[in-house]
């Protein structure tokens, strides 16, 4: 009894030590809060904000089969940075130091592309 109350307390002081580190869908290292969610015909791009650096991910909209995916995330006037894995679920994290530049992302899931315009979050 006394040890599933240890467990209950603990595990709501964890959840109370971190509230606004909130972390991507399907195990990516995206932390702050998402502030887009980007969708094409295979997945999603998901952006999230953490202070001055954004961080976006890659995500299958039928995970399971293992395909190439990949993502980039560009600050305006700096090079673009791109990362790609082949994986069930997501592309690895790519995280930009973006101040307040627009930014620019691209994602995709096998043949299935997506390019965002220019936007500001």
């Amino acid at each position: 009894m006394t040890g599933g109350l240890v467990v209950l307390i603990v595990s709501g002081l964890l959840a109370v030590a971190a509230p606004g580190s909130a972390q991507a869908a399907s195990g990516s290292s995206c932390t702050g809060r998402k502030v887009r969610t980007l969708s094409f015909s295979a997945g999603s791009v998901l952006v999230y904000r953490d202070g001055g650096y954004v961080c976006a991910v890659t995500v299958q909209k039928n995970p399971g089969t293992k395909r190439l995916m990949a993502v980039s995330l560009q600050a305006r006037g700096h090079i673009a940075v791109p990362k790609s894995r082949q994986h069930t679920q997501s592309s690895p994290p790519v995280r930009v130091y973006a101040g307040h530049r627009e930014l620019r992302v691209t994602g995709a899931v096998g043949s299935s592309r997506y390019s965002s315009p220019w936007f500001t979050c």
